[in-house]
């Protein structure tokens, strides 16, 4: 199997918080994350597609296009954007680095017209990412 990665990055805010819960029980489910003025973080994304070696091109898909693709369903909605109310795909969703990537998958599984989407890596921080290999 022949994978191929191409890594972009974007920088966003939000906060964890359960409207149904009062402030303290937010703090003890979501820590820090859950402070009223939110935070951000420069996320990493990692997009994978498998496939074959495309005989004329050598290539499974060319990386300028499937980072066009990013750019336009992703990066542009995402970026500097606060997550819990700027970003239409992450509507009424915990915007946590778990559903945020599988809404980027969503979002792009349909738009990978050559090879097939294998993985998302979304990295939160250095040391906490996720890993989404669809449903």
């Amino acid at each position: 199997m022949l994978l191929i990665t191409k890594r972009l990055g974007f920088s966003s805010a939000h906060r964890l918080f359960d409207p149904e819960l009062s402030d303290d029980e937010n703090l003890e489910v979501f820590g820090k994350c859950s402070y009223k003025g939110g935070h951000g973080h420069n996320y990493k994304l990692e997009v994978t597609v498998s496939g074959e070696i495309d005989e004329k091109t050598g290539m499974i898909i060319d990386v300028k296009v499937l980072k066009g693709i990013v750019e336009k369903e992703i990066i542009s909605k995402l970026d500097h954007k606060n997550l819990n109310t700027d970003v239409e795909i992450l509507k009424d969703t915990m915007p946590t680095v778990e559903n945020i990537a599988v809404k980027i998958w969503d979002a792009l599984d349909l738009k990978i017209e050559k090879g097939k989407l294998f993985e998302i890596k979304l990295f939160e921080t250095n040391d906490n990412f996720v890993t989404y290999r669809g449903r």
